[in-house]
């Protein structure tokens, strides 16, 4: 099964943790150009990042750019087209229309990798389903630090729950998986675990990770497990059995949304793949 669940970020100023973070457990690691490069660092950083594209295996690694609307993620988008090897996505911060996706994807062309727009503010949320739909676009990730910022209120489940709710359903309208801001408290396994497993009920198909330590958990709340595997391998046998008519199996009803479902969990393509169909 090919689904990303877990993305720890490695900030794109430390490469002497690049390796390490590839040998974590995660099943991407992104090499963060913004929030975590100082100003001074953002050149340093950028050649770091892309230079690691030549050491590590490109299809595990994701490189976040900085804003489109900054002098830094200009020079990242450019740095990233003449690369002779491109990570596997790239992720968009502070994205509010879908213009900026679409920018992205016209100037890296042919062969870009798949984008992941970064939803953090108000604008960008009401703007989700545009944003979403744009040519490129592999995944989204809800930014809730920055959208806590703005609201006024803690970066908890609670008070950002209606906005998960609003931009997991953009996602879902375009058919793509949408991604959960990290658990910022490092040394609570429990609120980490509880937050995973909400996270994963409400439809976020991954969460990322801001240190090593959180990714096993992530990994084992996200991925399905070999029960519910062998549920949906059951529930497909049964259904085809019946000609793909509605039956009762196992005390539930078989229909078709609900096979959907677990063709969906036995059959992921995982992130990347809508944005590699629009390159």
């Amino acid at each position: 099964m090919g689904g990303l669940n877990s993305i720890l970020f490695v900030p794109g100023s430390r490469a002497d943790r690049f390796a390490k973070a590839a040998e974590s457990g995660a099943d991407l690691i992104c090499i963060d150009l913004e929030d975590a490069v100082a100003p001074g660092d953002k050149d340093a950083a950028r050649e770091a990042a892309i230079g690691s594209l030549d050491t590590l295996d490109p299809e595990g690694v994701a490189i976040r750019i900085n804003g489109l609307k900054t002098a830094a993620g200009l020079r990242d988008l450019l740095a990233l087209r003449d690369a002779e090897t491109k990570p596997r996505l790239v992720f968009i911060p502070m994205v509010e229309s879908a213009a900026e996706p679409e920018i992205a994807s016209a100037v890296l062309g042919a062969g870009a990798p798949g984008l992941v727009p970064l939803i953090e503010t108000v604008k960008g949320l009401r703007a989700g389903d545009g944003i979403a739909a744009a040519p490129g676009v592999a995944a989204m990730m809800f930014g809730g630090g920055d959208f806590s910022a703005e609201l006024g209120t803690d970066l908890a489940w609670e008070p950002l729950l209606a906005a998960r709710g609003a931009f997991v359903m953009s996602a879902a309208a375009a058919r793509i998986p949408a991604i959960d801001v990290p658990f910022i408290a490092l040394d609570d396994d429990i609120g980490l675990e509880a937050e995973v497993r909400r996270a994963k009920a409400l439809g976020f198909a991954a969460k990322a990770a801001i240190h090593p330590k959180q990714v096993e958990t992530i990994n084992s709340v996200m991925r399905p497990t070999e029960e519910e595997l062998a549920e949906a391998r059951a529930a497909l046998d049964a259904y085809a059995a019946a000609g793909g008519k509605v039956i009762r199996h196992n005390g539930k009803m078989l229909e078709a949304p609900v096979i959907r479902r677990f063709e969906a969990m036995l059959g992921m393509d995982g992130l990347g793949t809508k944005g590699k169909e629009h390159a």
